[in-house]
């Protein structure tokens, strides 16, 4: 029994298909959701760079030995081998397992900070870098159909809160697509734009060297954007942004990328055992663990669990919760659980980290493994270059290099489809006039 079709879940499956022997066991992956993201792709995705359904994977196309159960799994009771499930419609219920693996991965972290629920989007699901994209082509249009005054600069002013990866990457993506979208809007001007990226430490991308930060920061500075390091987010009530440093300004497109939480699931509604962030205890064999003992017939991987990083020399430490990691889990997982089906012996998860590399726009990002720095347009092809290999299944790699080589050709698609978000609109107000 698979909780979670993620990145983790998702290769643990595939990689069990091919490794099971007929008949040897019975999989089963549990999701609410129908399709796999590959979320390295959302700023592409936000940007209009990669289009939204070729960041996603169906398991229903890849998993064929595989039993999908479309449901969320709401507690994992593991004294009883069971697990309860509730379908998007009907009454919740349990179901028996042998051995489960909890990939549930992990869910974006908030703060109770006035008007952010009500005004912000994040950056963690498909639905959301569209909703972004979206929301920036229409503020375009929006804005241009406006003299200068307050209400144009609220439309074009654009508010990123985190610096890890996903803001950065997010940040530069979108600050590229508004960039690009003046040649087609002569009504307004690059002065104009106002793109904000709020980071309440003093540096941004804790993954890279200082030095490679300050770099990124001149890099998205150089090209408009404006970095507030050592800066929280106050308030965003009504889009009126209160910075800690005192200034305040009106934003209509506020994103939400501060980090990540431990899933609810796992962290209160299981009797696995979870640290202090609520992330599952596993040994580096991926097998639960219990104040050192084996808790028979639980695993765990990706996001939601504290994965010791043996290849660092630093007591305590765990693997970052990234896609290299979750993807690398999943295949080390499968094999195992095999191996354990067979009366073998588990090995430990072992992989150092290959590097970082990162978008900051069309033609420009960063890479950095150890000393090593590549920055510009060359990392930015190594960007590309990584996720089509990385991103799974070879259907979706032709879909993403063909995309993207349409994409040199013919220029970014600058369509808002914003109303999709509302259907119903046009309907009703036809059944209105009458």
């Amino acid at each position: 029994m698979i909780v979670g079709g993620g990145y983790a879940g998702f290769y643990t499956a595939w990689n069990l298909e091919k490794r099971l022997r007929h008949g040897e066991a019975e999989v089963v992956v549990i999701d609410p959701l129908p399709y796999m993201t590959y979320q390295p792709f959302l700023p592409e995705v936000m940007a209009g760079s990669v289009e939204p359904r070729h960041a996603l994977v169906s398991p229903r196309r890849h998993l064929h030995r595989t039993e999908l159960l479309s449901a969320t799994v709401t507690r994992v009771d593991h004294a009883r081998k069971t697990v309860t499930v509730q379908p998007a419609v009907g009454d919740e219920y349990d179901l028996d397992y042998d051995i489960v693996v909890v990939t549930a991965g992990a869910v974006t972290r908030t703060f109770p900070i006035p008007g952010v629920k009500s005004e912000a989007i994040g950056l963690k699901t498909i639905e959301e870098a569209v909703a972004v994209r979206d929301r920036l082509l229409a503020n375009f249009d929006r804005a241009a159909a406006l003299q200068p005054g307050p209400d144009r600069q609220r439309l074009l002013t654009a508010t990123f809160v985190g610096g890890g990866f996903a803001g950065v990457e997010g940040f530069g993506e979108l600050l590229s697509l508004a960039t690009a979208l003046l040649g087609s809007y002569p009504e307004l001007s690059f002065d104009e734009l106002d793109f904000r990226l709020v980071e309440a430490t003093g540096r941004i991308l804790p993954e890279v060297s200082e030095k490679t930060g300050r770099w990124v920061v001149e890099s998205l500075e150089d090209r408009g954007g404006r970095v507030h390091l050592n800066t929280q987010l106050v308030s965003a009530v009504d889009g009126h942004v209160a910075l800690s440093t005192g200034e305040e300004f009106d934003s209509d497109l506020i994103v939400w990328t501060a980090g990540t939480a431990a899933n609810p699931v796992v962290a209160r509604h299981t009797d696995l055992p979870v640290d202090d962030r609520g992330s599952l205890v596993v040994k580096a064999d991926l097998r639960v663990r219990d104040a050192g003992k084996i808790v028979v017939d639980a695993w765990g991987a990706g996001d939601n669990a504290a994965v010791p990083d043996v290849s660092r020399t630093a007591a305590q430490s765990t693997t970052v919760p990234n896609a290299q990691h979750a993807v690398r889990q999943g295949k080390r997982l499968a094999k195992n659980l095999v191996a354990s089906l067979r009366g073998e012996l588990p090995h430990d998860y072992v992989h150092a980290n290959l590097g970082v590399v990162a978008t900051l726009g069309l033609y420009t990002g960063v890479f950095q493994s150890g000393p090593f720095v590549v920055k510009g347009f060359p990392a930015w092809v190594m960007h590309r270059g990584y996720h089509v290999l990385a991103i799974p299944t070879w259907e979706r790699k032709v879909r993403v290099l063909a995309a993207w080589i349409l994409s040199l050709v013919l220029g970014r698609d600058i369509v808002s489809l914003e109303q999709t978000q509302h259907p119903r609109d046009a309907f009703e107000r036809v059944g209105a006039r009458r």
